[in-house]
């Protein structure tokens, strides 16, 4: 993932990295570390918020996950990106985003002012929800109208759940 090479213009001591680092996760989804290679001093077994375990690879493809995109002579003040949602290698769900929408699922069948075809059409919505699809505007709509139905509390629910994997197109229709 990182390169290392000499600054060819001399003006950075010793090596500079280029590409991307490694990003240490808990399975919650807190960003631990997003420079874990470049950086290691900052990695924890367990994250300091949930207790929970921390990757820096996918479970499924044990491909590495991305973090900080280093560019030579440049530096960012900007903090760590949210976690991914999904592996860019097997297209698969990092744990984060399976929990968040086993927890959005559990929020729909808990939802006592819908049928049980309207929860149906909900839980099913959420798929295309977390991932941009050409079915995305077409889920956010009915799970607006459907959330709706359930209620402020439930819809806060939703947003707690649902706000770091959500497609942002969804998003913007859901949250505006």
């Amino acid at each position: 993932m990182l390169e290392r090479f000499d600054d060819p213009y001399g003006e950075v001591p010793g090596t500079v990295l280029s590409g991307y680092d490694v990003a240490q996760i808990c399975t919650n989804g807190h960003v631990i570390n997003n420079r874990a290679e470049s950086q290691p001093e900052h990695n924890t077994p367990h994250c300091d918020k949930c207790g929970a375990k921390t990757i820096t690879e996918c479970p499924k493809c044990k491909t590495k996950i991305r973090g900080y995109y280093h560019v030579p002579n440049v530096i960012s003040l900007c903090g760590p990106d949210p976690a991914p949602a999904f592996c860019p290698e097997c297209g698969e769900g990092y744990p984060w985003t399976e929990a968040r929408l086993s927890a959005a699922r559990e929020l729909v069948r808990e939802s006592d002012k819908l049928s049980e075809n309207e929860k149906g059409v909900l839980s099913r919505s959420l798929d295309d929800l977390i991932r941009e699809t050409p079915n995305t505007p077409v889920a956010a709509l009915r799970f607006k109208q459907l959330v709706a139905k359930s209620g402020p509390l439930v819809m806060e629910g939703f947003k707690k759940i649902l706000t770091d994997v959500i497609a942002e197109s969804a998003k913007k229709m859901i949250w505006p």
